[in-house]
């Protein structure tokens, strides 16, 4: 069976559809000739290569503020190659790319996972979000199957958009244990430090943290890893609360990196309004760091009081700052976290059922 993955962008970039698609692609290579069709729109990788078994191809782009990922190569190609592949799989409800694996299916089998939150990440992008569910309904007509990753975001999908039950499946995110099996917790006594993992964006709700930190001890320090539009907002608000000392930003992180991040954290906070799954929360347990969500989509989902706890909007900055207090010393304990091998089984057993 030839399988093939679209999704707007891949490995070594880093991202939760990033992750998704790369861990699952490079599993199924043990049972079928896998590719990936993705995008490029810094052109800084190479147009076509192997990634551990995967044959990865890139295209040219355009993608305004991270975002679109419009190409029309990698339209041209579908159109052309799509019937060529048993099961197009594509990824990523808010981006081009699924898009065009609908408005170019043949004779293939379409499963599409959409990572669907319902939401732009920008006051513009959620306005154009709208006329866009026009084109949006395409990919859900043309689908096979619908993968989710969480009750929530089916529940989501059923609520926007008219579609038979019977075609949706939920096969959560996983994680890859054995990234994991060696890292001992390291803590420093002398500082506390907070950790968020993610997209610099208003909907993230970063701004809470930095505000909870002008309530916290001074050993309090917060780490920001990642990159995105909303960071000299981020940065502005720190200075007039007197934080911006207390805050490190981090960006293009290798994995390694990313896991002492997680190793080193007393607690990790994601506030995020709407999340479709919340991989880095998976992440951030499997190293023993206790989390903050916010009790929002499927972040809530997550909360089980004893290793992650929620917060609900209206966020209260002072309750805030006393729960990442309180969480800090948590240690964790009895999790069950979902595997990609675990993962990729179920998404075998959806690829089969549709040959």
């Amino acid at each position: 069976m030839r399988i093939v993955h679209v999704c707007p962008r891949f490995h070594p970039d880093v991202g939760g559809v990033e992750t998704h698609v790369y861990e699952v692609s490079k599993r199924l290579t043990k049972h079928f000739d896998v590719d990936v069709l993705t995008t490029d729109p810094r052109g800084i990788y190479p147009s076509f290569e192997e990634i551990d078994g995967i044959t990865v191809r890139r295209f040219k782009s355009i993608a305004p503020s991270n975002a679109y990922y419009f190409s029309i190569d990698l339209y041209r190609f579908l159109k052309k190659e799509s019937s060529n592949y048993d099961i197009v799989h594509a990824h990523n409800y808010h981006a081009f790319p699924a898009l065009f694996a609908a408005m170019t299916k043949g004779r293939n089998k379409l499963v599409f996972t959409p990572h669907y939150h319902g939401k732009g990440h920008s006051p513009i992008r959620d306005f154009l979000h709208r006329p866009y569910k026009v084109l949006g309904n395409v990919i859900f007509e043309k689908a096979d199957t619908v993968i989710c990753v969480s009750k929530f975001e089916r529940n989501l999908i059923l609520k926007n958009f008219k579609i038979d039950l019977s075609k949706l499946f939920i096969i959560p995110n996983g994680v890859n244990l054995d990234e994991f099996k060696k890292i001992e917790k390291q803590k420093d006594e002398n500082i506390k430090i907070i950790l968020y993992v993610g997209r610099i964006e208003k909907y993230k709700g970063l701004d809470y943290i930095v505000k909870a930190l002008s309530y916290l001890p001074g050993n309090f320090i917060l780490e920001i890893v990642g990159k995105g539009s909303y960071k000299s907002k981020i940065v502005k608000l720190a200075r007039n609360l007197n934080v911006v000392n207390r805050i490190r930003f981090y960006q293009d992180l290798s994995r390694d990196e990313l896991i002492e991040k997680y190793a080193k954290a007393n607690v990790l906070v994601l506030l995020s309004e709407y999340e479709a799954y919340g991989l880095v929360v998976a992440e951030a347990l499997a190293c023993k760091t206790p989390c903050i969500v916010a009790n929002t989509s499927a972040l809530s989902e997550w909360i089980d009081n004893r290793n992650v706890f929620g917060v609900n909007y209206p966020i209260d900055v002072n309750m805030l700052a006393k729960l990442i207090i309180k969480t800090s010393e948590v240690e964790v304990k009895d999790i069950d976290l979902p595997t990609w091998d675990y993962a990729v089984d179920k998404l075998i057993d959806v690829y089969l059922k549709l040959n």
